[in-house]
């Protein structure tokens, strides 16, 4: 705090009536306590205070007119009163009938002889409503990044697995901004590599030019039919279709592309199906073909295998959730995640046999809806080897918390409890370790354990290479 260089000079006729109207405008609260620290006399600058009644505080003591956690600090204000130079402002909370306390920053200062003493309190009500305004406009602020991320997030999942072919242009430069795996596919190049390229790409002249008299037609209108045209030597055909969108203050092309559907039926004949079928058949892996509530259409032989099942005829017509791990759970999330994105991949579960074998699986899934009769299929892949050699690789560490939760329903609760403790005391123990530089026995007290024991854990958990030899010092 920094006085006044020559307050006698320039305050040192005012008036006693002078000073309390100084006092008084200068702060809401003021207060004038004796040594005891009781209120003797007091002025509020604001007519809501005198409502709550504060203008009733005369011959109380000041800590009698705070909640409960201020009345330290009220002791501390009393305290330093006598010693200008520790003046502080201090934060108290005085309760409200109307519910909400009312806090008030105050300061406190000796005046005169006698020890009385003048508190100066600033009504932060105003301060307080700025600031719950402020955290409700950050609340509000992160749940609308957090929907538009989720929206991003459906919109990513959708643009990678349509099976129709999307790309994303500058409508200004015609480049290629964004393209999904299916225009990948259908024009013969990673996604990656389309983009920055120019569209139309691989045409001759005269296609060319349809293709941008299109995109100049929806540019101006807003929509244009859609166009037939023919690759760079007549080898391939698209239906090129488009539309105008606006994003960050830039025009965007959204323009899919797509094969006639004779081509695309000619290209898969009777023979390349039958190849196809053929392989599925001798696939190691699980192939399952089901409706759209689970119930099995057909199934090659490496399931059968899997599930001790003789024939397909016994699989047929049950539900796929009968063989795996978690019965009702697992088959009905596979079924909601295809019902909502079309895809389902790495599904870790088990599966169990007819007579009693179980083995680890993961499952990749795919819905097909454009069908006359839709259906899922469902590729079975036991990953038990590779479990076993991973848990040999690991044995002497606890599991991750992700290893813990994709064991639920697999292990009993009893053996999920210990690896969870064991985890637990593992990272305390590293933590103590961390904390005392290595100091072994200090991390042993911290902990609360004796000096053997926490040897004996380090060992157990392959902690300390120099624990048997501390332990043989012992």
């Amino acid at each position: 705090m920094k006085p006044f260089k020559a307050p006698k000079q320039v305050l040192g006729d005012l008036e006693p009536d002078e000073v309390a109207s100084l006092v008084a405008t200068a702060a809401d609260v003021s207060l004038v306590l004796d040594e005891t620290g009781i209120i003797r006399d007091l002025a509020l600058g604001s007519d809501d205070l005198t409502m709550e009644g504060y203008g009733q505080w005369v011959g109380k003591p000041w800590v009698d007119t705070v909640t409960v956690e201020s009345r330290g600090k009220i002791e501390a204000l009393l305290r330093d009163a006598s010693s200008p130079a520790n003046v502080r402002w201090r934060q108290v909370n005085h309760p409200s009938s109307r519910g909400h306390d009312v806090p008030v920053m105050y300061s406190a200062i000796q005046v005169g002889e006698g020890g009385r003493v003048v508190a100066m309190g600033r009504d932060l009500r105003g301060v307080a409503a700025l600031q719950r305004r402020l955290v409700e406009a950050q609340q509000s602020m992160e749940r609308e990044y957090a929907r538009l991320r989720h929206a991003e997030t459906r919109y990513r999942l959708l643009f990678q697995v349509s099976s129709e072919a999307v790309l994303i242009m500058d409508a200004a430069t015609h480049k290629v901004v964004e393209a999904n795996p299916a225009a990948g596919e259908l024009l013969g190049d990673s996604p990656h590599k389309l983009v920055g390229r120019v569209f139309p790409e691989g045409f001759d002249l005269e296609n060319t030019q349809v293709v941008q008299d299109m995109l100049a037609t929806v540019r101006a209108t807003g929509r244009a039919e859609d166009i037939l045209v023919h690759s760079l030597g007549a080898e391939r055909e698209f239906i090129i279709s488009s539309s105008l969108f606006r994003q960050d203050n830039a025009s965007h092309f959204l323009v899919r592309l797509r094969c006639p559907r004779s081509e695309a039926l000619a290209s898969v004949g009777p023979q390349s199906a039958s190849r196809v079928l053929q392989m599925v058949e001798r696939a190691p892996d699980g192939f399952v073909v089901t409706d759209m509530s689970g119930r099995i259409h057909s199934a090659n032989p490496a399931f059968l295998e899997m599930a001790q099942l003789p024939t397909e005829e016994q699989a047929r017509g049950e539900s796929l959730g009968r063989w795996l791990g978690r019965p009702g759970v697992d088959l009905g999330v596979l079924i909601g995640n295809l019902r909502e994105h079309g895809a389902v991949r790495l599904f870790a579960t088990a599966l169990r046999g007819e007579y009693g074998s179980a083995s680890e699986v993961e499952i990749s899934a795919v819905a097909v809806l454009g069908l006359d009769e839709p259906c899922l299929g469902f590729t079975i892949r036991n990953v038990g080897a590779r479990l076993a050699r991973e848990t040999m690789v690991n044995r002497d560490g606890p599991r991750s918390v992700e290893q813990l939760t994709e064991l639920v329903g697999r292990v009993p609760l009893k053996d999920l409890v210990r690896e969870s403790t064991d985890m637990i005391e593992r990272l305390c123990i590293e933590a103590a370790l961390e904390l005392t530089n290595d100091n072994r026995a200090s991390a042993a007290e911290m902990l609360g354990l004796s000096r053997q024991s926490f040897y004996v854990k380090l060992r157990r958990y392959g902690l300390g290479h120099l624990a048997h030899e501390n332990e043989e010092k012992l």
